[in-house]
């Protein structure tokens, strides 16, 4: 709900993997990948959303689209990267 998004989905699951976040705001329908670590180290959290987890993180969202059929919508991919209490949200990371 914070800056105009609405929470469409949260851990929705399929038999390809998982969605930790699916949030839209007007016709962006947004896939989110939340990467959370203690410290910042081996580069942070966003690291760890590699080509193979991109690869993975699409063909859930293929999955989820699929399955609710939302209309015409602009498709992006985030990351939230999040390192103790602080988020940092990565728009259209990939």
């Amino acid at each position: 709900m914070r800056h105009g998004y609405e929470i469409v989905a949260r851990n929705w699951r399929c038999p390809t993997g998982e969605l930790d976040v699916v949030a839209r705001r007007g016709d962006v329908l947004v896939f989110c990948e939340v990467k959370a670590r203690a410290t910042a180290g081996f580069d942070g959290p966003a690291a760890a959303v590699d080509h193979r987890k991109q690869r993975r993180v699409r063909a859930v969202a293929a999955a989820w689209l699929t399955a609710h059929r939302p209309g015409a919508v602009e498709i992006r991919f985030d990351v939230a990267a999040v390192t103790g209490g602080r988020i940092v949200v990565i728009e259209a990371a990939f």
